[in-house]
């Protein structure tokens, strides 16, 4: 299914009688109506980040429903796709906090493969029709993945924004690990503690005490 180690360890779901019941499902939605990410992409987020690399995992909630936007990356839409206002605002409080200028793209790759894991705990959608596959089975498939990153000897940041992410810390009970909360980037609710809350310079900070090597935000 992925390609690296997550096949391995997500052997016992992928070969279960009920993800296979709960994929022909998917497959049915593909050929039946237009879902978001392309079926390819379904699975980019693990792709790109092998579970010996994560060292950080960003929570998103579903795919974006618009053409050409999803890719399979949480917070992240395709190179030539608009920067949507969340990540605007994510850009900024990068640029406040590491000072880093924001990137002309909302092509959030270049993390992917420095070991930050952006995990939607849905992983399709259909067209224009936001949180459609809510409760359609991803959950009990990325609450999983949570729970095996969570039994990870290497320490892992948690990043945690707004109240459907911070749901997911019940997961993650390992105080090895550092979660980090704050409200949701987007435009209705940054104002309210996402702006200062300086989440990169924290997640660098705990990887460096670890002796882990830091994101290049």
């Amino acid at each position: 299914m992925i390609g690296n180690d997550w096949d391995n360890e997500l052997s016992t779901v992928f070969n279960g009688e009920g993800f296979k019941k709960f994929y022909q499902i998917v497959e049915h939605e593909y050929a039946t109506k237009t879902i978001f990410p392309p079926k390819d992409y379904i699975f980019n987020a693990l792709k790109l980040t092998p579970y010996k690399d994560v060292k950080v995992v960003i929570v998103g909630q579903d795919p974006y429903h618009g053409v050409n936007e999803a890719h399979g990356l949480s917070f992240s839409v395709q190179k030539g796709v608009k920067v949507p206002p969340s990540l605007k605002n994510i850009y900024k409080e990068l640029y406040d906090d590491l000072g880093v200028k924001p990137c002309d793209n909302g092509d959030l790759t270049r993390w992917a493969k420095q070991g930050v894991l952006l995990l939607n705990s849905v992983l399709t959608v259909e067209k224009d029709k936001p949180a459609s596959h809510k409760n359609l089975g991803w959950e009990r498939l990325t609450d999983y993945i949570i729970k095996l990153l969570n039994n990870k000897k290497d320490p892992v940041v948690f990043i945690l924004w707004g109240n459907f992410a911070k749901s997911k810390s019940s997961l993650i009970t390992n105080p090895k690990h550092l979660i980090i909360t704050s409200p949701h980037p987007s435009p209705f609710s940054a104002r309210y503690g996402f702006f200062g809350s300086k989440p990169f310079s924290k997640t660098n900070d705990f990887l460096i005490k670890n002796h882990l090597e830091p994101i290049n935000w």
